[in-house]
This record gives C-alpha cells, structure tokens and sequence, in this order.
C-alpha cells in the first residue's frame, strides 16, 4: 500500500518540473491526483500519461491569479473525487532580475499575483474543503517556496518578497489550523534542473552550481520526495516547518 493510497490531492502547477514530478509520485504512491495549469494540451497529457501507468488523476484548468477558477478547481476536485485530502501550492513563475531603482511595478506584481497570492487562495479555498472532512485530521498543505524565501540574491525583488512571504504565511496558518486538524508545512527548494534554467548561459549556471556543497543541482524528483514526506503520515508531528532542500545552499 503506498504512503497516500486512497488520498485525494490538488497539486497547483503539475504541467511541469516540481509539480509534475509530485503529481507522478503522489500517484505512485496510490493518491488521486488533480492536474492542474493553464496550459491544456500540457494537462491532459499528464492525465493520460499517469492513467495510462494504471494510477488515478484528473486534469482542471486553473489560473491561479483569478479567484474563481481557484474555487472552481476545488469543486472540481471534490465533485470528482468526493473529498479533498491534500494540496501543494507550487504554481509559480520566475521575474524579471532588476535593481529596485529600475524596477517596473507590472513586473512585480505580475510574479507576487501568482507566485504569493496565488498561494493564498488556494489554501484559502483548500482549507474550506478540508474543514468538511470527517475525523481528527482533515488535511495537510505543503507550500513551494525557495532558498531565496531565506536568503539574498543581487538584482531579486519579485521573487525573494512573494517567497519569503509563502513561508511566513504558511507558519501563521499552520498554528491557525493545526487545532482544526489541517497541517501546513513548506518545502524551500534549492535550484532544480527544469526547462527553465536551460534559459540561463553556462557560466551562469556553473556558478551557481558551485553555490551547493553537494556540486549539482536537484533534480524534480527529489523535491517531490520532500514534498512526499512532509505529505505523508510519516510527517504527523511536523507543523509550521520550512523544509529546505537547497543541496547545502543555505548551510554555508
């Protein structure tokens, strides 16, 4: 029986990197997964892809930066599977690198709508579900944070801010729910290697790989175990933790 059999699991921003690679485990280890993005064609082809493996998911369109497709995501969640066990906020989008003095504001509200409030509102209408569930526990949220939620980075506004935020804000409403029986904890990974940073020249990346004491970066799939773990009953204890995955980044 694997660690999330039977659970139901809305995991924001599953088309690719992080989410996808804990939409694929959360399936492997027996949840019924709810696919969610703005990209269609890129949703239903997780959906067949994990189905096509013999587990469950479901594809829903969602934009996290409009309220009610948020809301309209969990009622899909729950009129399709009857409950809803868990979330994973990780829908988030990288900014545009700027000094302050330069910064134009749509740039940062642009990152802070998807990346912070995003966040916000689905645990908002997560939470709202889950308090319906029977028994003592009623669900766990683990936010997508980052490294640079806890530390510096030159020419960084946007990001650094909504990060830093998904982690105090996932502090303040753990002790708020743990009492309710919802648990919230946050993942803070390092850098990964997804299609984004195949955007970044080589010096750049050789520079920040030496940045991790381990010597590479992570790979999805060990975010996903992380994201797992603190999922699972395996973390029943862990309330209000920012687990960081960073590789040794943050240890120096």
């Amino acid at each position: 029986m694997g660690m999330l059999q039977n659970k139901v699991a809305v995991v924001t921003g599953s088309t690719s990197g992080i989410g996808l690679a804990t939409a694929e485990k959360f399936a492997e280890e027996g949840a019924k997964v709810v696919i969610t993005g703005r990209n269609h064609e890129k949703g239903l082809a997780v959906e067949h892809s994990i189905r096509g493996n013999g587990k469950e998911a479901t594809y829903i369109p969602c934009d996290v930066t409009k309220e009610e497709d948020i809301a309209h995501l969990m009622d899909g969640a729950v009129e399709h599977y009857g409950r809803l066990d868990i979330l994973v906020g990780n829908a988030g989008i990288p900014e545009t690198k700027s000094p302050v003095h330069k910064m134009k504001l749509e740039d940062l509200t642009r990152v802070l709508n998807t990346d912070l409030i995003g966040v916000v509102l689905s645990n908002k209408y997560a939470i709202q579900k889950m308090l319906k569930n029977e028994g003592k526990q009623k669900g766990c949220i683990v936010n997508v944070a980052s490294i640079l939620g806890v530390v510096g980075a030159a020419n960084s506004i946007a990001y650094p801010i909504s990060k830093a935020g998904v982690i105090n804000f996932t502090r303040s409403q753990a002790v708020t729910y743990a009492p309710l029986g919802v648990r919230m904890n946050c993942v803070s990974p390092g850098y990964v290697n997804t299609p984004l940073l195949d955007k970044l020249p080589a010096d750049l990346i050789r520079s920040k790989v030496a940045l991790h004491p381990i010597g590479r970066f992570a790979e999805p799939s060990e975010i996903a175990n992380a994201i797992l773990f603190l999922s699972s009953d395996m973390a029943s204890f862990v309330v209000g933790a920012n687990l960081l995955v960073d590789g040794g980044y943050t240890a120096l």
